[in-house]
């Protein structure tokens, strides 16, 4: 098929704006399933991204529609990922594209995360088409969220499609709107093949399956023409035979080959996902394209994390499971480390902290782990007294304080939409934050954008949850990692009788550590199990105690026997009982219950 007979588009969309349900009634409409086959979020394979209502991992399907002017056309979706946490895989989906779906809910309007995924869209000169979804609710008004988008993006939404996904209204207009605002891909059938691979997973029967759009070039694998042997992948330098090349329809289905400007998977008998990266080239081994295709950087972890198992038998299985879960994830990294608290376990490092929930509770449902999480952390670089400059992912590895000069610390550029009537509480808990305000504005009578600069490490804790509490669920956020800056930072260690709990450390700025110190001294005291000795929890930085808690000892009463005699027969007892308790006490070790851990990440 030429060039001008096909689209590829993506749909972007804030969360619980409709795109995967969008999807669905574009594949029914377009006949890409049969009405019994279809369900509800159909490219949203996952039972986690149904429950949740997000997209995980970047899905495409082909879609075969009969224009108004009576030509067919070929639709390439791709589903990218809406959160913050992928937006280097939702960059690579829509690099892959010549537009994309701008899909607003009509009852909400605009929100952080639209505002960031068509920010993307517009550096990627896609051609953009504004749709406005459930218009069938009573409480929608299309002119409202039609100025939202004309005032606060700049597009022009005149002609924005009114649709309803989940009736089924609109969808016409919006294939039509694909094929007559969308331009047709470009590239060059001759020329060296050049493809750009968008996503990848590991499949047990085939190994690595990689979604690619070709860009120039083809690769056949049957039919006329000369066949393509081998495959090259460029970050890599590694070659591997071409097995099978298809499409999703949304069915894998296997063809003789993709050409410039189609969107599909390639299967090469790739046995390690990391290999096949996404954002990577993919060209011919025997007629290599000259140059790679720009913005490929590999995934970097923002957030650290200390998984445990509950039991210690199980440390084989978690590393068993972790190992599977990267084969189809290769932004998790992990390596194992020991913590005397809690025994044998792994460090791992995530995108952010919606993809360290979906790795933990993807852990603890296909592998039926039960597992202790200690507290998120950010990368910090520490600047040393030799002028080595070191990255520290877990406090426990933090120098001793006459060892380093500076920690600088990670900060973000959060963007926050607000309704007007939250305002004041979300300024406030920003500021308590460490925030830096950089700018503020209306951008209709009742919604505020306001521009922050903070530091990951105050967000990485609980600031979503608040942030959602204080403002009745209606705040959103988005944000960017902006750069390194020098804090004022120490390190905070949990001794419970006298023995630091590693697990519990913690890096808190110096203004904080007070506050901090108590409050989770306050909480341990709440969670630690009375024993027969009294238990001594102590914040400490350095060798100054801050913050103390005591845990009373059980007390068993010796002296009920005693109902007559000498006092001093009634003391001796009580002596008995002192000196045992102090013995007790030398050689008793406290168990950390999991509540504890759960306690640092509850502190306000």
């Amino acid at each position: 098929m030429s060039l001008d007979h096909i689209r590829n588009f993506s749909i972007i969309a804030h969360i619980d704006h409709g795109k995967s349900t969008l999807a669905d009634r574009l594949i029914e409409f377009t006949g890409g399933l049969a009405s019994r086959d279809m369900t509800e979020q159909v490219l949203d394979s996952m039972d986690l991204e149904r429950e949740r209502g997000i997209t995980i991992k970047a899905q495409s399907v082909r879609l075969t529609y009969l224009a108004l002017n009576g030509r067919t056309y070929i639709l390439n979706l791709i589903d990218t990922p809406g959160h913050v946490d992928f937006s280097y895989e939702v960059s690579r989906s829509l690099a892959a594209c010549e537009g994309a779906l701008l899909v607003v809910d009509a009852v909400q309007g605009v929100e952080a995360q639209t505002m960031a995924n068509v920010y993307l869209a517009l550096e990627n000169n896609l051609a953009i088409v504004p749709v406005l979804n459930k218009i069938d609710l009573p409480a929608a008004d299309p002119e409202r969220v039609r100025a939202q988008i004309e005032d606060v993006i700049g597009l022009d939404a005149s002609q924005a499609v009114l649709a309803s996904a989940k009736s089924g209204i609109g969808i016409r207009e919006i294939l039509e709107a694909v094929v007559t605002q969308i331009p047709p891909p470009s590239g060059d059938l001759e020329a060296p093949l050049k493809a750009l691979v968008v996503d990848s997973w590991y499949d047990n029967y085939l190994g690595v399956i990689s979604l690619v759009r070709v860009y120039d070039g083809r690769m056949v694998t049957q039919g006329a023409g000369e066949k393509t042997r081998k495959i090259r992948l460029l970050s890599v330098s590694m070659d591997y035979p071409l097995d099978g090349v298809g499409v999703f329809t949304p069915k894998m289905t296997y063809v003789p080959s993709l050409s410039a400007g189609e969107v599909g998977f390639v299967v090469a008998g790739i046995k390690d996902v990391s290999q096949a990266r996404i954002g990577d080239t993919m060209t011919d081994a025997s007629r290599p394209t000259a140059e790679q295709m720009p913005g490929f950087r590999e995934a970097k972890s923002m957030v650290f994390a200390g998984l445990y198992p509950v039991t210690a038998s199980d440390y084989e299985a978690l590393t068993d499971a972790l190992e599977k879960l990267s084969l189809n994830d290769s932004a998790i990294h992990f390596e194992a480390e020991t913590s005397p608290a809690l025994g044998f376990g792994c460090r791992c490092g995530f995108l952010g902290l919606l993809h360290m929930e979906i790795v933990q509770e993807r852990l603890e449902r296909e592998f039926d782990l039960d597992l202790i999480t200690t507290a998120p952390t950010v990368v910090y670089q520490v600047h040393r007294t030799d002028g080595t400059v070191i990255e520290v992912h877990n406090p426990a590895d933090l120098p001793p304080a006459g060892r380093y000069e500076r920690i600088d610390e990670p900060f973000i550029k959060a963007s926050i939409l607000v309704p007007a009537e939250h305002l004041g509480a979300v300024m406030q808990l920003c500021t308590e934050r460490r925030g830096l305000q950089q700018n503020m504005s209306y951008i209709s009578d009742t919604r505020v954008m306001l521009h922050y600069e903070l530091p990951l490490s105050e967000v990485v804790m609980d600031f979503f949850d608040r942030l959602k509490s204080l403002s009745k669920g209606y705040a959103s956020l988005d944000y960017e990692l902006l750069e390194y800056r020098p804090g004022d930072l120490v390190k905070l260690d949990i001794l419970i009788n006298g023995e630091p709990v590693d697990a519990l450390s913690v890096i808190v700025h110096r203004d904080k550590s007070q506050a901090r110190g108590r409050d989770l001294v306050k909480r341990m005291r709440e969670v630690i199990h009375r024993q027969m000795f009294e238990v001594a929890i102590q914040a400490t930085i350095g060798a100054k105690v801050i913050a103390r808690e005591t845990v009373s000892a059980l007390r068993k009463n010796v002296t009920a026997k005693c109902y007559g005699g000498d006092i001093t027969r009634k003391k001796k007892l009580l002596e008995k009982q002192k000196a045992g308790k102090k013995r007790m006490k030398q050689i008793g070790r406290v168990e950390v219950p999991q509540e504890a851990f759960l306690a640092v990440l509850k502190v306000d």
